[in-house]
C-alpha cells in the first residue's frame, strides 16, 4: 500500500518541503546554484511538483499542473520519493534499476543530488510535527 492516500497528501508532505526550502534564502540560494526547473511527476499517487529554481528569479513552487516549462524531470513512484527526502535512496541505485527515470541536462541532474542532503534532517522533522510518525518512521 502507498504511503499517500491521494495526490493532497503528497502535496501536504512533499509539496511543502518543497516550499518551506524555497522560502528558506539560505536553502532556496543553494537550490538556486542548480540554476534549472525541475518537474517531479509522481505516480501512485498521480501528482507533480514544479519547482523554479533559476539563479536570477525567485523561487517558485507550482503543486499539481503548472505553466513553468521544466528542464529537468524526475519520474517516479511517490514512494520513492518519500524515501528519498528521507535520506534512504540512493538516486544512483535508484536510476539503475529504474526507479527513478531522469530527463534533462545530466550536469544539472547531477548539481541537484547533494543539495538534497540538508533537507532530510527537516522533512523528517516536518512529518513529525505533522504527527504523521507512520511516514517519517518508513525503511
Amino acid at each position: 500500500m502507498p504511503y499517500f492516500n491521494d495526490a493532497g497528501e503528497v502535496y501536504e508532505h512533499l509539496g511543502k518541503l518543497f516550499q518551506d526550502v524555497m522560502a528558506d534564502d539560505e536553502l532556496a540560494s543553494r537550490f538556486r546554484q542548480a540554476n534549472t526547473v525541475v518537474q517531479y511527476q509522481f505516480r501512485n499517487p498521480d501528482s507533480g511538483i514544479t519547482v523554479r529554481m533559476l539563479q536570477d528569479e525567485e523561487p517558485q513552487v507550482d503543486l499539481g499542473p503548472t505553466e513553468l516549462k521544466p528542464e529537468v524531470i524526475m519520474a517516479m513512484e511517490a514512494d520513492t520519493a518519500h524515501r528519498f527526502w528521507l535520506g534512504k535512496v540512493n538516486v544512483t541505485v535508484a536510476l539503475a534499476r529504474g526507479q527513478i527515470s531522469a530527463r534533462g541536462p545530466v550536469a544539472k541532474i547531477l548539481k541537484l543530488v547533494p543539495l538534497a542532503k540538508p533537507v532530510f534532517p527537516r522533512y523528517q522533522e516536518q512529518l513529525q510535527a505533522a504527527g504523521r510518525e507512520d511516514l517519517a518512521n518508513v525503511e
